[in-house]
């Protein structure tokens, strides 16, 4: 078969499931305007202006660009408080800064969505210890896995409560490398409803990343008292080069700013670098760029388990973070695909993936990313820890375009390959 053969059947396969699709993707696109229309309203109530664009230096007391900032999110989160900073380097960075910030010695932290994905795994000290670690200063981990059977998350945690103290639940809203259902803000509702009749002073922290305006809420609205994430997923628009941010309750904000300044400072300092622009653009993009996401999500749902994988979750479903999950089952086939993303992306699409070890994972791991902004999880990407069963994680696109593109060709090498079949477009056995 030539390869423009392929193509053209590749193409026609996508195409197809476009058109199944496009009910689903209509109804994506309606939710961008009430998301923008929300935030256009925080913009002119809060009478952002070009001078919100200016740089400072220094320690930047009084900065009135980072003010504004913070003023707009904790409108957008409904939050006391929030903390945008581009000193944070990623949204582990913004997770560890409220633990370590709120949680202290003998204090209980309790995750309920087990164990959390692995770039916390040194933070919490579950590997890595000694180096600074929650375990390193006495504070002791459990964990509860009410993801397993949501329907009995009740029963866990009352039993839980009544065996033990607890400072803080630590609720993670993405799937990260498991296999499961991300939380919707709905169920988030549910846990801290629940947390709080069991323990009012228990703090409910959701890790956001991922999530953020893929639903008509946010967690802080549903109850949770502090949520952190990074502006190089949703927020961000694709647009922001780095930094994170936290929002909640005024104290525990104020709390985790002072782990990442410093006790007396906290949150009053800070510059940004003269990106003040680019955040509140890059916000003022992001519902667009969200839902070209899930849009794109639910093309590569649809393509894959047309080739007979599983996929979590499944196409034109109701989701609540950006994080589509295909089970490949082969070690081959998830550097296969990894390596044809690649190749379709806008930038370094000459390079070869290859497994890497990676600071803060302890698999080695396959990433396709070739974005402008390094790491960026906004932009089309997917990567792949290489363990059994080997699940691919696909994230992010700034246009459906893109990501139609990128599988038709992934289509069109592996029918050169063999690796599907012509007629069927379905996994051959081997």
């Amino acid at each position: 078969m030539t390869l423009d053969n392929n193509l053209k059947l590749a193409e026609n396969a996508v195409l197809s499931v476009e058109e199944s699709l496009s009910k689903v993707f209509q109804e994506r696109s309606n939710q961008v305007f009430q998301k923008l229309e929300n935030i256009l309203t925080i913009f002119k109530e809060e009478k952002v202006s070009t001078s919100h664009f200016n740089q400072s230096s220094g320690s930047g007391h009084d900065d009135i660009s980072r003010e504004k900032i913070d003023a707009v999110f904790a409108r957008l989160f409904l939050a006391e408080k929030a903390a945008v900073r581009m000193q944070f380097v990623s949204g582990t960075h913004a997770i560890s800064s409220v633990l370590f910030g709120i949680l202290r010695p003998g204090d209980v932290m309790l995750s309920l969505t087990g164990q959390p994905y692995d770039t916390l795994e040194e933070v919490i000290g579950i590997r890595g210890v000694g180096k600074g670690s929650l375990k390193d200063f006495d504070i002791e981990y459990k964990q509860v896995n009410i993801c397993e059977n949501f329907d009995s998350f009740e029963e866990k945690i009352v039993h839980f409560f009544k065996e033990n103290s607890c400072k803080l639940v630590f609720i993670q809203k993405s799937c990260g490398y498991s296999w499961r259902k991300s939380l919707t803000n709905h169920q988030i509702e549910k846990i801290c409803s629940l947390i709080h009749s069991l323990d009012p002073n228990c703090i409910c922290f959701v890790d956001n990343c991922y999530g953020e305006l893929v639903e008509d809420s946010e967690p802080i609205s549903k109850g949770a008292n502090i949520i952190a994430g990074s502006l190089i997923k949703n927020l961000g628009g694709t647009i922001v080069p780095t930094g994170g941010y936290v929002a909640g309750d005024a104290e525990l904000v104020e709390m985790a700013c002072s782990r990442l300044t410093s006790p007396g400072i906290g949150s009053s300092a800070g510059i940004n670098f003269g990106l003040g622009r680019l955040i509140l653009q890059g916000l003022f993009l992001a519902p667009q760029i969200v839902h070209e996401s899930l849009k794109g999500a639910d093309m590569v749902a649809a393509v894959f388990k047309n080739l007979g994988f599983k996929v979590l979750p499944e196409p034109a479903t109701y989701r609540s973070d950006l994080i589509q999950s295909v089970r490949l089952n082969n070690p081959y086939l998830v550097q296969k695909v990894c390596q044809s993303f690649q190749n379709s992306s806008p930038v370094d699409s000459f390079l070869n993936v290859v497994p890497s070890s990676m600071d803060g994972y302890d698999s080695k791991l396959l990433m396709a990313g070739g974005t402008f902004i390094e790491g960026s999880t906004s932009e089309f990407s997917a990567d792949a820890p290489l363990r059994d069963p080997y699940n691919i994680f696909v994230q992010g696109g700034s246009n459906i375009a893109h990501i139609k593109i990128a599988l038709i060709r992934l289509l069109s090498e592996l029918l050169q390959e063999k690796l599907i079949s012509k007629d069927s477009l379905l996994p051959l056995s081997t």
